[in-house]
C-alpha cells in the first residue's frame, strides 16, 4: 500500500506511511465483529423476535422500548465498524469527496485516535463485567439465554482488541514526530 499525503496546521506535508498488515489485519477483524458478529442476532431481537429468549420476559420488555434499543445499538456497532475500518484507510486521514462540508479535509488526528481508544477500553471493560455477570449467575431467568454471553465474550473480545490494535498503529504512524 503506498504512502498517504497530508497536510500539516503549520502547511508542511507529511507522508504518513501505510499501516502495517497486523493493524490492517486486526482493524478488520474488529469491523467484522462489530457488525456481522454483533449486528444480525440485535437485528432479529430488535424486530421482535425472541430468538433464545423467555418469550413473555422478552415480550415486556420489548413493549416498554426493547425494539428502539436495539436498533440503536445495532447503529452504533456499525459506526464501530466504520470507526475499525477508517483507522486503516485513506479516509481516515483525509475525509472522503462524499462527505458533506468536510471533504478534502484532514480528519483530526486526536479525536480519531482517543474516540478509537475509549471505545475499545468500553468493550474491554464490558466483556469483563458480562464474564463476571455470566460466572456469577448462570440461570435462565434473564429475559436472554446466558447462552447468548458465551458467544458474546470472544465476540467482544475480538472487537475490542482489534480496534485497540488498530488504534496504536494509527498513533503511532500519524504521530507529528513520525
Amino acid at each position: 500500500m503506498p504512502e498517504f499525503t497530508v497536510s500539516r496546521p503549520e502547511g508542511t506535508v507529511a507522508e504518513v506511511p501505510p499501516p502495517p498488515r497486523w493493524a490492517v489485519r486486526a482493524a478488520h477483524a474488529s469491523a467484522l465483529s462489530a457488525t456481522a458478529g454483533f449486528i444480525p442476532l440485535h437485528a432479529v431481537w430488535a424486530l421482535g423476535i425472541p430468538l433464545w429468549a423467555d418469550e413473555q420476559a422478552f415480550r415486556e420488555w420489548y413493549g416498554v422500548g426493547g425494539g428502539p434499543y436495539l436498533f440503536m445499538l445495532s447503529g452504533m456497532a456499525l459506526l464501530a465498524g466504520v470507526l475499525a475500518v477508517s483507522l486503516v484507510r485513506p479516509w481516515g486521514l483525509v475525509f472522503p469527496g462524499w462527505t458533506p462540508f468536510l471533504a478534502g479535509r484532514r480528519v483530526p488526528r486526536r479525536t480519531l485516535t482517543a474516540t478509537a481508544y475509549v471505545v475499545s477500553v468500553f468493550l474491554l471493560l464490558y466483556t469483563v463485567w458480562a464474564a463476571v455477570q455470566l460466572f456469577r449467575t448462570f440461570d435462565d431467568e434473564g429475559i436472554f439465554s446466558p447462552w447468548t454471553v458465551v458467544h458474546g465474550i470472544p465476540q467482544f473480545l475480538v472487537w475490542g482488541i482489534g480496534l485497540y490494535i488498530a488504534a496504536h498503529s494509527y498513533r503511532h504512524r500519524t504521530s507529528p514526530r513520525h
